[in-house]
């Protein structure tokens, strides 16, 4: 079987080509620039080439015919024909209250994605785009759909409720939906496979730290908690997001300041921060450098940065009663030795101890706590596109049994 893994962007669409026999990317590559003068795509073959087509790609059906297009190419391509593609799998951030897992996409579903656009206006509607986009070049063709919160639906409510009037929440499905749920299930997976422990025996913290960051704690399994909210702002200091903030700092800055609903919007989104903070980037090395060249403010952002991550940390372990297992994903947690060192520093008291020289540039799969830690602190490099790829291998494979 072979599967074509969609993420659709408001301006980009990456692509993966999976065989699932081997559970080996064949191919990838991706749009960026979508509907902006200056859109190119980049295809890398399996053997690792890389080719860049440049042109004029005005939309996400437009960009996925590129795509089929090269993959199909009798130069660049991998398949004969569209035929060998079996099924599409499509990364969909927001699947609300109504998707607990991945689904089967029919007529059904995309009326319910519809109506979420409100809840994700900036991703939903590109999601779908991806999808009708198949629909109309490929006729026919199976496609699933995989939800970034769809992990984190096993909160309870104590977990997941606001303290609003309880009738928003009934009215706007106001609540904590979490995102990032793809990684932080793939990753918790994979690490028990790696230590040989069972799932559903461990308290894992998984912590996502890359331009979106975020961490779940996941017991036995499930998602009990998770630090982003209704929406991705909520949570952990990010590249430009503010994460945690009192309203009232928010309705003080919009008086102050004459914000309307868009620019503070904006403002806490795309201008906050470690990029707010610093001045310099959102870039973690970027901001790392510009500290040991002497920036307070820099050196402050990262102190900030790391306290946030460790206060989770201890929220997590205390809601989960323990802690057996800790996993730093995602591009700063797979690469930013110093963060892992310096958001773990300090919990020695909870028997979790990294091991300085282990964790030194390390940036591959595996341990890295001391041999007297309790609780096995571990790095592993995210794969969300094989868990869409696989979880629409097992959807398809469960409907041709019917």
């Amino acid at each position: 079987m072979k599967i074509l893994v969609l993420n659709c962007g408001s301006s980009s669409i990456k692509y993966q080509l999976f065989d699932m026999v081997s559970r080996r990317v064949i191919t990838k590559g991706g749009i960026e620039k979508l509907g902006m003068k200056g859109s190119f795509l980049k295809h890398t073959r399996e053997d690792g080439q890389a080719v860049l087509f440049e042109g004029e790609i005005i939309d996400h059906k437009i960009g996925i015919e590129y795509i089929l297009g090269v993959l199909t190419s009798s130069k660049h391509g991998c398949l004969k024909s569209l035929d060998e593609i079996d099924a599409v799998g499509h990364r969909v951030v927001h699947g609300g209250e109504r998707f607990n897992s991945s689904v089967y996409i029919d007529e059904e579903v995309k009326s319910v994605l519809e109506k979420n656009i409100d809840l994700a206006p900036l991703h939903n509607p590109p999601n779908l785009k991806g999808i009708y986009a198949m629909e109309e070049l490929i006729p026919g063709i199976p496609q699933v759909g995989v939800f970034d919160t769809a992990f984190h639906q096993s909160m309870e409510p104590y977990a997941y409720m606001y303290g609003i009037p309880y009738i928003l929440y009934k009215k706007h499905a106001i609540r904590r939906y979490g995102f990032h749920g793809t990684s932080h299930r793939y990753v918790s997976q994979r690490v028990c496979e790696l230590l040989g422990r069972d799932i559903h025996t461990q308290k894992i913290i998984s912590c996502h730290l890359g331009n979106g960051a975020s961490i779940a704690a996941v017991k036995n399994g499930k998602s009990v908690d998770t630090s982003m909210g209704f929406t991705p702002i909520e949570g952990l200091i990010m590249g430009t997001r503010a994460g945690d903030l009192d309203i009232g700092v928010v309705t003080y800055i919009m008086e102050k300041e004459e914000l309307g609903l868009r620019s503070a919007n904006s403002l806490f989104n795309k201008h906050s921060g470690m990029l707010g903070l610093t001045g310099v980037s959102s870039d973690m090395r970027e901001i790392e450098k510009a500290a040991a060249e002497g920036s307070d403010r820099a050196q402050l952002a990262l102190e900030m940065y790391n306290y946030r991550v460790k206060k989770y940390i201890g929220a997590y372990a205390a809601a989960m009663g323990g802690i057996d297992i800790l996993v730093f994903t995602g591009g700063i947690g797979e690469n930013a030795y110093k963060v892992r060192l310096g958001s773990a520093s300090g919990l020695e008291y909870m028997g979790l101890e990294i091991d300085p020289a282990k964790n030194q540039d390390f940036r591959q799969e595996g341990e890295i706590s001391s041999e007297s830690s309790k609780v096995k602190v571990m790095v592993i490099p995210t794969n969300e596109e094989l868990m869409i790829a696989l979880d629409t291998e097992t959807i398809i494979k469960e409907r041709q049994m019917i």
